[in-house]
């Protein structure tokens, strides 16, 4: 899926406590929306691997839950809900398209890497692909409950990720040609810092 829909998928997890416990709601919108980031850092140094865990960031979070219901603090509510965003980014990922260029043509068995079971994940392809319709109407729905619950800057932040997702939509197919096309112009020095879904093209220009 793409970065606009888990970073709302994060912000959407402090949604309970914006009515139950609203003296950590902005701590834990705002640790949400960076555990639903956090993850796609990793976008060009192995990509949904280096920074994806499914299974330890849910572990994790499971305790660091525990512990933020028993010593509810700004600094446990916060690392509970940035876990738990980072967690759902990387399982929900499984629920996309393969790691390819072109994720639509569905080639991939790679969705994300399991690092404790030291293998990849094959993608469930529920959300065809990043920036598909499915995963905009994802975005559109998360955003609904945010900015009925949410005012001020968490609005516009609400509004912002799902104006980037409009855009990335519209442009998502045409950016995968786009990035062909500048792969195809850079100088070979330079390939073999570029992520391996990027030379599919070139690789089969080469052929």
């Amino acid at each position: 899926m793409m970065l606009p829909t888990h970073a709302l998928a994060g912000m959407a997890l402090a949604l309970p406590l914006v009515a139950t416990a609203p003296e950590f709601a902005s701590v834990a919108i705002v640790a949400g929306l960076l555990g639903g980031i956090v993850p796609d850092l990793d976008l060009y140094a192995g990509h949904r691997k280096t920074l994806h865990f499914p299974v330890f960031y849910s572990v994790v979070a499971a305790v660091a839950t525990v512990i933020a219901a028993l010593v509810p603090t700004a600094l446990t509510v916060g690392i509970a809900v940035f876990l738990l965003g980072a967690a759902v980014h990387c399982v929900t990922d499984v629920f996309g398209s393969g790691l390819e260029l072109r994720p639509w043509e569905g080639r991939s068995e790679k969705a994300v890497y399991d690092h404790y079971r030291r293998t990849w994940i094959a993608p469930r392809r529920l959300i065809r692909y990043d920036g598909s319709p499915g995963d905009l109407l994802l975005s559109v729905a998360l955003s609904v409950p945010l900015l009925w619950a949410l005012e001020g800057s968490f609005q516009w932040i609400v509004i912002g990720a799902l104006a980037v997702a409009i855009v990335y939509a519209a442009l998502r197919r045409v950016l995968a040609d786009l990035a062909a096309v500048v792969v195809r112009v850079l100088p070979a020095g330079a390939l073999p810092y570029v992520p391996e879904r990027y030379l599919e093209d070139l690789g089969s220009d080469r052929a």
